[in-house]
């Protein structure tokens, strides 16, 4: 696991994941899912036939 440097030093956006790179530079990339709210689901019942 990796060890925290420093805080504060990046301002975050969401939707985005911050990495450090091979050559140490901190990079952005836009996460497929990211940055949005998840909906309630709706819970469907269905009816039986008589």
């Amino acid at each position: 696991m990796g060890a925290i440097i420093a805080k504060g030093v990046v301002k975050r956006k969401p939707g985005f994941l911050y990495y450090v790179d091979g050559k140490g530079n901190v990079c952005e990339a836009k996460m497929a899912r990211g940055g949005k709210k998840k909906k309630a689901a709706k819970k469907v019942v269905k009816k039986k036939k008589k």
